[in-house]
């Protein structure tokens, strides 16, 4: 060889390392200013709407003490807030023993929205969760262990236990005999058509369930949803056919968990029994289950800013792709034109990390010092454990970079960076918004804005009605299945770009 003739480079252009990529992509990240800026504007809204929401939380109770602060929520055994409230017509129940009776007749009354302004719309009906049915627990004392079977308003036959387990019975919504035994810590619920045939509902085990426990009748409601908020209801179930083993002793009448007027002398909505010819007649309000509303302020209200948050880590996404278009690749430290999908890949490390980092921040700081806020001025709040709060940290950061490469995608896809910022927000930000306002919640099934179900800091029961809006807990889906919609729509953006991206590379 002349020793004059020139060498080929070592390296084939595109056959650069991709840990030299990713380093040259970030620090082109890192030192465009415009960018870091962006990413800080997105803790700074963040954080700054959620401490304004949790600044002007106030929430006031009417007691019989008159209007002032609400009492801290009220916890059933497993720490979960919960309502325990109900009109209970009960004996007391040393040993084993059974209750049977049937329900012959459930009536009720919905508050509707008025028709007349300032003129209570009060109409007959029961809401779909109205409850009445057997029941035996350990104490009067609200939130202790129960087990319960009833006949709903519209869910068939249930049996209900320790307020968040609920098992189905038959689909049935007229008369229906039920009977709830007691063996131990063992509580077993019946139902039949006909008081000769039985089916067993369910068996629960209530442990530390005493030798004397309280059994009985009982109805209750929760109150009708419009608004976004609950209105006045109340069930009427007529009980007859009564019979019981182990208790025979005189009724004893307790409305349990009612509320008393500012007066302190007068209940609010009281509940009662009639007694007509071996026929009780209970009415009562209220519900025995999870308290998903009245249970005080929730964690991820604190992220409910978080939507507007996203709006400039999209942003850098989409530009940190799109400004590159327009000018060669200089600058990165390399020798040659990395491959295309080879860069691609880079970046969305880079966006996924950098947005994810500021996630965490964001969520990080706004969630515990928000929830403080709340707390001193003193608010109840809904209980929290170290995991969950946890869950609803860390999955906001994994929204916001499963977000961040979906917009990276989405621009790599398309020609213009307005485009791309468009649909990143239409797709992300706008159905959040959406649900937020309670319209269009199915929209947080289909959409990448699925993933805000990860910051839902209290489950969502089947056996509970709640509102569209977010500002009630609606989140259609559970946390991780909600973040995994998100990841599937970012893994199918950028997966189809990086196919782009290879056709395009040379050969």
């Amino acid at each position: 060889m002349n020793a004059f003739t020139p060498r080929r480079s070592s390296r084939r252009a595109g056959q650069d390392g991709f840990p030299q990529v990713l380093h040259a992509e970030w620090t082109r990240f890192r030192t465009a200013w415009g960018r870091v800026l962006a990413v800080a504007a997105s803790v700074l809204v963040t954080v700054s709407l959620g401490l304004l929401i949790a600044g002007g939380v106030r929430t006031t109770c009417v007691t019989g003490k008159g209007e002032g602060p609400c009492p801290a929520p009220l916890l059933g055994p497993d720490g979960t807030a919960v309502a325990d409230k109900y009109y209970f017509v009960h004996q007391p129940l040393e040993g084993n023993g059974s209750i049977t009776a049937r329900v012959s007749d459930m009536t009720g009354q919905i508050r509707l929205p008025d028709a007349v302004p300032g003129v209570r719309n009060v109409v007959e009906g029961v809401v779909p969760w109205a409850k009445a049915g057997l029941l035996v627990r350990q104490s009067l004392k609200q939130g202790t262990p129960y087990a319960a079977v009833m006949l709903t308003g519209d869910h068939g036959v249930r049996m209900q236990y320790n307020y968040v387990h609920d098992v189905p019975g038959g689909p049935h919504d007229g008369p229906q005999w039920l009977r709830l035994t007691r063996s131990g810590g063992t509580v077993t619920g019946y139902e039949s058509d006909d008081g000769k045939t039985w089916t067993e509902v369910g068996t629960v085990k209530l442990a530390g369930l005493p030798e004397k426990v309280e059994i009985g009748l009982f109805a209750t409601s929760p109150g009708a949803l419009w608004e976004s908020a609950e209105a006045f209801a109340q069930a009427t179930a007529t009980f007859d056919q009564i019979t019981l083993q182990g208790a025979n002793g005189p009724w004893r009448h307790d409305d349990v968990g009612v509320v008393l007027e500012s007066d302190g002398r007068t209940p609010h909505h009281p509940g009662g029994v009639v007694e007509s010819g071996g026929k009780l007649i209970v009415t009562g309000g209220g519900d025995i289950g999870p308290a998903t509303v009245e249970g005080g302020v929730r964690a991820d209200l604190m992220l409910i800013g978080g939507a507007v948050g996203l709006i400039p880590v999209l942003v850098v996404a989409v530009t940190f792709v799109t400004a590159e278009r327009r000018r060669a690749p200089v600058g990165t430290g390399l020798p040659v034109a990395p491959h295309p999908a080879r860069l691609l890949a880079a970046r969305a490390a880079v966006v996924g990390a950098v947005a994810f980092v500021a996630g965490l921040v964001s969520s990080g700081v706004v969630v515990p010092v928000g929830l403080a806020m709340v707390r001193a001025n003193r608010n109840p709040v809904q209980p929290i454990t170290l995991g969950t709060e946890s869950r609803v940290i860390v999955g906001y950061a994994a929204l916001t970079a499963a977000a961040a490469v979906l917009a990276l995608g989405l621009a790599a896809l398309v020609r213009w960076g307005v485009v791309a910022i468009g649909l990143a927000i239409a797709l992300v930000v706008v159905p959040y918004l959406l649900a937020t306002a309670g319209l269009a919640p199915w929209l947080l099934l289909i959409t990448p804005a699925a993933g805000f179900a990860v910051t839902q800091s209290v489950p969502t029961f089947a056996h509970v009605d709640v509102g569209p809006s977010l500002l009630v807990g609606h989140y259609p889906l559970p946390p991780w299945a909600g973040l995994t919609v998100t990841c599937g729509y970012a893994a199918l953006a950028f997966g189809a770009a990086m196919a782009v991206h290879r056709r395009k590379a040379p050969r």
